[in-house]
């Protein structure tokens, strides 16, 4: 995976209205450089690696502000676990339920045909499709 400049990862949190430290910096350049789909315990032991002194909490909370401001996605797979997705463009996963692989799928790949009448109060924020694989034998 290809690692984002200091540079690049400052003008990217300024442009998504996220103040930028040194910690945050960190993270956007261990995460953000190329698609990665990684756990919260994915990215601290990747960052125990680049970055020792950073705090656990530091890694989530900073985990929740990308989310909250559109730089990454959380994509919630078998019992509630939450893998978080580096590339925010439409497209769709397979996730390998012997490994635990999140992979992408391109939008193209798939089609999905109208959607459901939703209640007034209510508008579609998104369409998460997972297609659930396993490796044979």
């Amino acid at each position: 995976m290809a690692d984002m400049t200091p540079e690049a990862a400052s003008a990217l949190l300024r442009g998504a209205g996220i103040p930028v430290t040194r910690q945050r910096v960190q993270i956007a350049c261990a995460f953000l450089g190329a698609p990665a789909h990684l756990t919260a315990e994915q990215l601290v032991a990747r960052m125990r690696e680049q970055a020792p002194g950073l705090a656990r909490a530091t890694v989530y909370n900073t985990l929740g502000l990308f989310v909250a401001h559109g730089l990454v996605r959380e994509i919630i797979v078998d019992g509630g676990s939450v893998i978080y997705d580096s590339n925010t463009a439409p497209h769709f996963h397979y996730y390998d339920s012997r490994s635990g692989e999140l992979g992408d799928l391109p939008a193209e790949a798939l089609r999905v045909s109208g959607m459901p009448q939703l209640p007034p109060h209510l508008e579609l924020e998104a369409v998460d499709v997972i297609v659930r694989v396993r490796s044979r034998g």
